[in-house]
């Protein structure tokens, strides 16, 4: 839409209030207002819930792989045949075994319900999850049977546990006794702290060598599973049916999706749900420049008839009024913008003097999953909001231009 020298300066003239047009002014400033906070709250929500689902896939898939080899009874007695048909599987990058198992864990009279999790050295050494969480101590210092672990900072909390001091592991599954079951318990001397942000794990992980897991589980040379990690995690299911067919009857496979559906199903519903919710605020603010453009139309009449005798066409006086709305959406749409990535760089600043003032916690990691609030903006889904702005004050301007088009000289200069 090209606009001719006259056409332009009208249309600046336009956005500026004159004598007796305040209140349009304001409705076309609240109108402005209500764009800017609707976009800004699309780019903020839903670069949230992008980082939300990211940051929860990155910490899960992190430590379970894209997907585990399961043993039926949580014992894989043949592990060491599945395993090298899991490297031999096209698609695969790593596999390692793997044993994990809900527990007991106390420290001074304390008790929590720890998940044990017995890994290879050099997998907790090389695990990116794990790798630069550390809160204190060093995982380097867990060696095969050097009866040393690492656990989260949560439990590490709710124990009143340091790193040096032991935790007594407890395996009710103990030896069998003429007296009964005797528990097993086994005192480990904590060697790191980490923070993985998942709360889930931060308040129950216990990492351990394997070998000292098999000691604690009296598993002999079992294990409970293999972690398994591919090329491409959305095709996983893809990759590993040549291998869920050969392990068949001996174990099952699971992929990141199948451990964690309700959860990822839930994200995505709410995802959407939001969009559409905000969507529409957007939609409404919308309405406000359609309601500001018609009392500029009406307060304009005898301009525009004044326009339309001196020469002007009717699709000047329609490019007029479509740039005068347009431009009101435009503006409100970059500084929802601006709003938007301002707030989501000190997201977790906000939220600190919010809940400082308000006294409240806003963001509970009992209930969030994560420690921190995250975010991730997808430009295509920023391009789509602001596209959708656009659009939205573009049709908004569609009536009040074409009436003013169709305004009749003739009827509005009769009396004057």
């Amino acid at each position: 839409m090209i606009l001719s020298r006259y056409e332009r300066m009208i249309a600046k003239r336009y956005l500026l209030p004159g004598k007796g047009e305040g209140f349009i002014f304001l409705v076309a400033g609240i109108s402005l207002a209500a764009v800017m906070l609707g976009v800004a709250a699309l780019i903020i929500v839903m670069s949230v819930m992008n980082g939300f689902r990211a940051e929860l896939f990155d910490k899960i898939v992190g430590l379970n792989g894209h997907a585990v080899v399961q043993g039926y009874g949580g014992r894989l007695p043949d592990w060491r045949d599945v395993l090298k048909e899991a490297k031999a599987t096209p698609g695969v990058t790593s596999a390692t075994p793997l044993i994990e198992q809900p527990l007991l864990g106390s420290y001074q009279g304390r008790v929590e319900g720890v998940l044990v999790r017995g890994m290879t050295v050099p997998d907790i050494r090389s695990n990116t999850t794990l790798k630069g969480k550390i809160v204190a101590g060093d995982l380097n210092a867990l060696t095969a049977n050097s009866e040393k672990v690492g656990i989260g900072v949560r439990l590490a909390e709710n124990l009143g546990i340091q790193v040096g001091d032991h935790i007594s592991i407890m395996n009710p599954a103990g030896r069998s006794t003429p007296f009964g079951t005797v528990p097993r318990q086994i005192s480990y001397q904590v060697a790191a702290i980490f923070e993985v942000g998942v709360y889930d794990y931060d308040k129950a992980f216990v990492v351990m060598p394997i070998e000292d897991a098999q000691t604690l589980l009296l598993l002999g040379d079992v294990v409970s599973m293999i972690e398994v990690e591919t090329v491409n995690a959305d095709k996983v299911g893809q990759i590993l049916e040549p291998l869920a067919a050969k392990v068949a009857g001996r174990a099952v496979v699971q992929d990141w999706r199948q451990m964690n559906a309700s959860l990822f199903e839930a994200l995505a519903v709410e995802r959407v749900a939001m969009f559409v919710v905000l969507s529409i605020i957007v939609l409404v603010a919308v309405f406000n420049i359609l309601s500001s453009l018609i009392m500029l139309v009406r307060a304009k009449t005898r301009d525009i008839a004044i326009l339309r005798t001196m020469g002007a066409s009717r699709s000047g006086l329609v490019k007029i009024f479509m740039t005068v709305g347009v431009t009101i959406g435009t503006l409100g749409m970059v500084a929802g913008m601006i709003l938007g990535f301002t707030f989501l760089f000190f997201r977790q600043s906000v939220v600190n003097v919010i809940q400082f003032v308000t006294g409240q916690n806003l963001w509970d990691p009992s209930i969030r999953f994560l420690t921190e609030l995250p975010s991730k903006p997808d430009p295509v889904e920023i391009v789509i909001i602001c596209l959708m702005a656009l659009v939205f004050s573009f049709l908004a301007t569609l009536y009040p231009a074409f009436k003013a088009a169709n305004t009749d000289p003739v009827q509005v200069l009769r009396y004057e």
